[in-house]
């Protein structure tokens, strides 16, 4: 099993390769978030489209919400660069549970980002208020059960847990589970773990249950957090955090989608030009030529175009399998179909781009406490 796992290496700070999202359920003991979608009476289209493909004890965590139990989501966004549509991908999730009731707890990371990025800590609160914080209230984040705040702006508590976290912990296991680790991301890692636990004292609300919305490159901060929470169970009164994981979303050159690679990614605040560059520039499932496309028909599912209709451009399944199946008979040709996610692109961010101006105004005060440096 051992020798299996080097088949996947989970990187939450640099790239993991995943061609294969079922091997995370016999690899890393991940479940399939098919079985609790029935908990849904609406699921999103990232539940009903398997984007969001598996979870953790999110079965546990659904029936104590049910009960009435004291429950919040935690998750949180290292502001060291542009926002951009991979990001949304989290963003709508967190809009959708806030919708279904539940209270959000919002990490802005920038201890992270200065110890592992080492991003400026002016630059990066400036980043996590004006890209982060403001494109999620345009995006339809409400202030109502909700909390932001800078790991670095805190209670002490918090802190604390960071302290008492090493004391139950050998670099050992921690080598077994990340790598490689430098002294700033041993930082980072007992930062994250103090975010995910930190809500069930009673400083911070005294949640019942928590759990946390990643994507797959972030299992190995939910496998050390679950671990440390076992061994506070006593202490400390933790419970197992739990967890959902969505897929990636691949990025406009078919690598991975991501701020240090402005090719990959359409960012929230590109202009239209630098869209449609992008859009028309991006690689797609269709074949090499014409007469091929129209006997052997697309790939819709290599294709960066129709995954921007999956994740983000088509709420309607039907419209979306309408697409879907033009492709693979080869009606729909490559050139018509970027013509359609530019427009859809150009729509979208023209709407955004509104909401966006008026967030910037009010950012700030959703945000707990500002860091003074």
């Amino acid at each position: 099993m051992e020798e299996n796992k080097k088949e996947i290496f989970l990187d939450p700070w640099g790239y993991s390769s995943i061609e294969d999202y079922d091997k995370l359920f016999t690899l890393f003991g991940i479940r399939p978030f098919k079985e609790v979608i029935h908990y849904f009476e609406n699921p999103s289209i990232l539940m009903k489209r398997g984007i969001v493909f598996g979870h953790r004890d999110f079965d546990v965590v659904l029936r104590a919400f049910k009960e009435g139990k004291k429950v919040t989501l935690l998750t949180g966004f290292m502001p060291s660069g542009k926002l951009h549509f991979g990001h949304k991908a989290l963003f709508d999730q967190i809009i959708y549970y806030q919708k279904q009731g539940f209270h959000i707890n919002l990490a802005l990371a920038d201890i992270e980002a200065y110890s592992v990025r080492k991003v400026e800590r002016k630059e990066t609160i400036r980043l996590a208020i004006e890209e982060y914080v403001a494109n999620a209230i345009a995006l339809g984040l409400e202030k109502k059960n909700l909390r932001i705040y800078f790991q670095s702006a805190t209670k002490p508590a918090y802190y604390r847990l960071i302290q008492m976290f090493s004391q139950k912990v050998t670099m050992a296991e921690m080598t077994a589970i990340y790598g490689d680790l430098t002294p700033g991301k041993i930082v980072s890692v007992f930062t994250q773990a103090a975010d995910i636990l930190h809500p069930m004292l009673e400083e911070f609300g005294g949640y019942d249950y928590v759990f946390v919305p990643v994507g797959a490159d972030q299992d190995p901060h939910i496998r050390f957090t679950r671990d440390i929470s076992d061994r506070f169970s006593s202490e400390l009164g933790f419970r197992r955090p739990a967890s959902t994981y969505h897929r990636f979303m691949t990025g406009l050159d078919g690598g991975k989608m991501s701020s240090s690679r402005p090719e990959s990614a359409i960012f929230l605040s590109d202009p239209p030009e630098i869209v449609v560059k992008k859009l028309n520039n991006a690689l797609t499932g269709g074949r090499a030529t014409i007469e091929e496309q129209k006997r052997l028909g697309g790939e819709p599912l290599k294709c960066a175009i129709y995954e921007m209709y999956l994740y983000h451009l088509m709420p309607n399944d039907k419209d979306l399998l309408d697409i879907f199946m033009r492709c693979r008979r080869g009606e729909l040709l490559c050139g018509e179909d970027k013509k359609l996610a530019i427009e859809k692109t150009l729509k979208f961010l023209d709407d955004h781009r509104k909401k966006l101006e008026q967030a910037k105004d009010v950012a700030e005060s959703y945000i707990e406490e500002i860091p003074k440096f």
